[in-house]
């Protein structure tokens, strides 16, 4: 487990209450795969930014990843080998929170998604 708790920033709150609003995906947990994900698909190696946890929206390492936590964890530690960064605890959970963060404002900075069907369209993208 590389992170105990994960708290959100207000605005990522914000960004994944629309995203709710839009998709009709009920838990942050799971809007929260899709945005680390999505995040992790990019070539990039996100903003190195202070992220201020100051939202009410918490959740423990396995809320987050449910029965495939290990698989995230395993996903994050391959993204810092591919890009040459250590995989200490450390490491990983300050590119988990970026990966997250990042993720979180490029799903809802697209004026792509507007439903469920338009999220599920992310998978088959090339």
């Amino acid at each position: 487990m590389i992170i105990k708790q994960i708290k959100l920033s207000n605005q990522s709150k914000d960004r994944l209450s629309r995203l709710k609003g839009k998709t009709g995906i009920k838990n942050w947990n799971v809007l929260c795969r899709w945005a680390l994900c999505y995040s992790l698909k990019e070539n990039t190696i996100p903003t190195d930014i202070s992220i201020i946890a100051d939202s009410n929206i918490e959740m423990s390492w396995y809320t987050f990843g449910g029965e495939h936590s290990e698989l995230y964890e395993a996903l994050i530690k391959a993204w810092c080998i591919k890009k040459n960064l250590p995989t200490d605890d450390e490491t990983v959970s300050k590119y988990f929170k970026l990966h997250l963060e990042r993720g979180i404002s490029y799903l809802s900075g697209t004026n792509f998604i507007k439903s469920l069907d338009d999220l599920l369209n992310l998978v088959l993208e090339v």
